[in-house]
């Protein structure tokens, strides 16, 4: 950043290259967008040791800082993490370029032919805290579904987000594409957020991945189109007719194989005919890796062998990211889905069972972003949906919903085809 710019001059300047980039990478090829990410894919492992160096000094200073243990783990890297970023990208390389594909055409009574083809939105602007793999995330997914990027990471991230911004400026010039097409925002200045969700003649969407209190400030005060979601409040229900021990794998996996995520299971609800069989078990499980249990009264009373705490109305809505889990023994499927219904963010939820119905009304019934039958919570993850990566989990309904991968980055504009048509 020209330190002669104030905030505002360096936002606009910022978002006037960015829009100018967007046109050259909208009419990029899907070739030359592929040997991008490759480039910027080989240069984040040959780079591997600044990376890590940097990152190690952000690490440093969040730790000085007193940051939340969640967060400091969201911001750690390792030599197996950068190389996931790299792998990812790799991934998106071989996926479908969604750019320009032409879907719905159909021919008219008046000789015209109309469809729709899937377009760039144009510039995408990404507001994150922690987390550096965004940078690369973001970066890649921009790129092959043909979008300028404008990237705002936290302070805490500030040397890792700008080690792997060399990486891929580096990639784009291998592919003789503009640097400006990905732009990693170099001043810390909070005000550089207020700016970038208020500039909408640049911006086309903004996505915001942080704390809850960063996101419900973007979306107060954008001007431009926001896609997010404010919690991770997720549900594992074991039914009736559940799998004793696919029920006890999934909600340790589910709660425990990593606590900081967003689909991570914050409350486990269990049939009241299973709370004899699994809730001793998996709360044994629970216990052993440290994990603080909140119950309902029948909970604490199944479960009396354990120290479980009694559940409050707060413990139902929240998203706790650390472990601690709220459970609670419920009647049958109807007042599982009700509890889901009042106190889930629509996030991810999970059923447990056997029963073909069951699986069904859970599926069509439950309102979240992802329903899942037999499976932990924690595969809410665009990777692990084939996305190759994501830029972030929509709750909203629109425009995207769900992990937000390459269709979900790009539009659709009606296309008619004619032959000197004119209308009657």
């Amino acid at each position: 950043m020209n330190k002669l710019l104030d905030v505002t001059e360096y936002m606009h300047l910022v978002g006037r290259a960015a829009r100018a980039a967007s046109r050259q990478i909208a009419r990029a090829s899907t070739a030359t967008k592929n040997e991008a990410l490759l480039a910027i894919a080989d240069t984040l492992i040959k780079r591997d040791a600044h990376i890590l160096e940097e990152n190690a000094a952000d690490v440093r200073d969040a730790k000085k800082a007193d940051l939340a243990a969640p967060l400091i783990e969201r911001l750690s890297l390792t030599s197996k993490s950068v190389a996931a970023m790299a792998e990812g990208l790799r991934l998106v390389a071989l996926l479908p370029d969604p750019v320009g594909e032409l879907t719905g055409m159909r021919s008219r009574p008046s000789g015209i032919q109309v469809g729709q083809m899937r377009v760039p939105l144009g510039v995408i602007g990404i507001i994150y805290e922690s987390r550096p793999n965004v940078t690369a995330d973001a970066a890649g997914l921009g790129l092959k579904s043909g979008n300028a990027v404008i990237l705002r990471g936290g302070s805490e991230a500030a040397r890792s987000n700008q080690a792997i911004a060399g990486c891929i400026a580096v990639g784009l010039r291998a592919a003789k594409l503009s640097e400006l097409i990905v732009q990693v925002i170099e001043t810390t200045d909070r005000a550089a957020v207020g700016q970038m969700i208020t500039l909408p003649e640049y911006i086309d969407v903004i996505i915001p991945r942080g704390g809850k209190s960063l996101i419900q400030r973007v979306s107060a005060e954008a001007t431009v189109p926001v896609i997010k979601h404010l919690d991770g409040n997720c549900h594992v229900y074991v039914d009736e007719y559940a799998d004793l021990e696919k029920a006890v794998r999934i909600c340790d996996n589910a709660k425990t194989r990593r606590y900081g995520v967003c689909g991570a299971m914050e409350s486990l609800l269990v049939h009241e005919a299973r709370m004899h069989d699994v809730l001793p078990r998996v709360a044994k499980i629970f216990a052993d890796k440290g994990v603080e249990m909140r119950g309902c009264e029948r909970t604490r009373s199944a479960l009396a062998a354990f120290e479980i705490k009694a559940a409050t109305e707060e413990d139902w809505a929240t998203e706790y990211l650390a472990p601690i889990v709220s459970i609670k023994i419920v009647a049958d499927l109807d007042e599982a889905q009700s509890h889901i219904e009042q106190h889930g963010s629509h996030h991810t939820d999970a059923i447990v069972t056997e029963h073909w119905s069951n699986a069904q009304r859970f599926l069509r019934e439950v309102d979240s972003a992802s329903v899942m039958v037999n499976a932990s919570t924690q595969f809410a993850d665009g990777f692990e949906y084939g996305l190759g990566a994501e830029i972030g989990i929509s709750t909203d309904k629109l425009h995207a919903r769900g992990p937000v991968g390459l269709e979900g980055l790009t539009t659709q504009k009606w296309v008619v085809l004619g032959d000197g048509s004119v209308r009657a």
